[in-house]
């Protein structure tokens, strides 16, 4: 057995507690429509996309951050690590039970699930296990960036219907709350530098974005798109995506690039006011979808 290697590590201030939340009820049984993005089939199947994606991500996360979990001596960090795990182990099962909507839509989750399989089996194996934590690190980056970009401004995902919009915020704001952990394990028990930290972020910039791009290009050929509806479909999506300053990604554009900085550390980008007024609606109905309500009344 290896010896632990002394880790001080203590959660950083600006850093949220990790409360896993276990057996909730988002109504993924009941009639959601197929285009539940108010009826928008690029900004739907943009989503679908990303869900077919999370539960292979998420155990990728999870043995990444688990390579190190011997070696961490500080035990509120190991307590996060157990937390974190418990909370992407949820994310996975939710996803995974809204996937099954998608099965039934003639959309082969299976298949995908089984690329991303391999093209995680292949990471694991030719790269290092230093290469991997940096690549969580900077993913978990990414996904922490959601709750900014998807609940920061009402008119985001205000035409949601409520059910998933409810599945994607709860998605979100435990984001926030672990977005540390896979960072200090990578940084003070794998000893990952800035160059390395800069190499997995730029692997996770290209290959998130393409690989999500690549599974709404098969939904839109399951859903029965026709060549010549496909430009303006993909080119009023990308404007969706990219406009100048309100775009779904170019209006985070701070926070993404805030993780090049040689001294970043996640909890310096704190928490949304949408994370407070999800976290007190949730803590005091025990409903993820009021949570959700409460966040879209109050944002801007």
């Amino acid at each position: 057995m290896s010896t632990p290697v002394p880790d001080p590590v203590h959660r950083p201030a600006g850093a949220q507690a990790i409360v896993p939340r276990e057996k909730l009820d988002f109504d993924l049984d009941g009639d959601i429509p197929r285009y539940w993005f108010g009826g928008d089939a690029f900004k739907t199947r943009f989503f679908d996309a990303m869900s077919t994606i999370f539960p292979e991500g998420e155990r990728f996360f999870i043995v990444c951050v688990r390579d190190y979990r011997d070696r961490v001596s500080d035990p509120q960090l190991q307590q996060d690590i157990k937390d974190f795990i418990r909370q992407e182990g949820q994310h996975g099962m939710l996803h995974d039970r809204f996937n099954n909507r998608l099965k039934q839509q003639g959309i082969d989750v299976d298949g995908i699930e089984r690329v991303q399989r391999w093209f995680i089996d292949f990471a694991r194996k030719y790269n290092s296990k230093a290469f991997t934590i940096s690549m969580t690190a900077a993913a978990e980056h990414m996904t922490a960036i959601m709750a900014h970009s998807f609940f920061g401004r009402r008119e985001v995902m205000a035409e949601c219907d409520p059910r998933m919009r409810a599945l994607y915020a709860w998605h979100a704001m435990e984001e926030i709350e672990h977005k540390t952990v896979a960072f200090d394990v990578m940084q003070k028990t794998a000893g990952v530098g800035y160059l390395m930290r800069m190499l997995g972020m730029l692997q996770v910039s290209i290959g998130f974005p393409l690989n999500t791009f690549l599974v709404m290009r098969y939904m839109f050929r399951i859903d029965g798109f026709r060549w010549w509806q496909l430009p303006g479909l993909w080119a009023r999506g990308f404007w969706w995506l990219y406009k100048p300053r309100t775009g779904l990604f170019s209006s985070v554009l701070g926070h993404y690039f805030s993780y090049l900085r040689p001294g970043f550390h996640p909890a310096q980008e704190g928490q949304t006011e949408s994370y407070r007024v999800w976290l007190d609606t949730f803590n005091s109905t025990r409903d993820p979808i009021r949570a959700s309500e409460a966040v879209l009344a109050v944002a801007a």
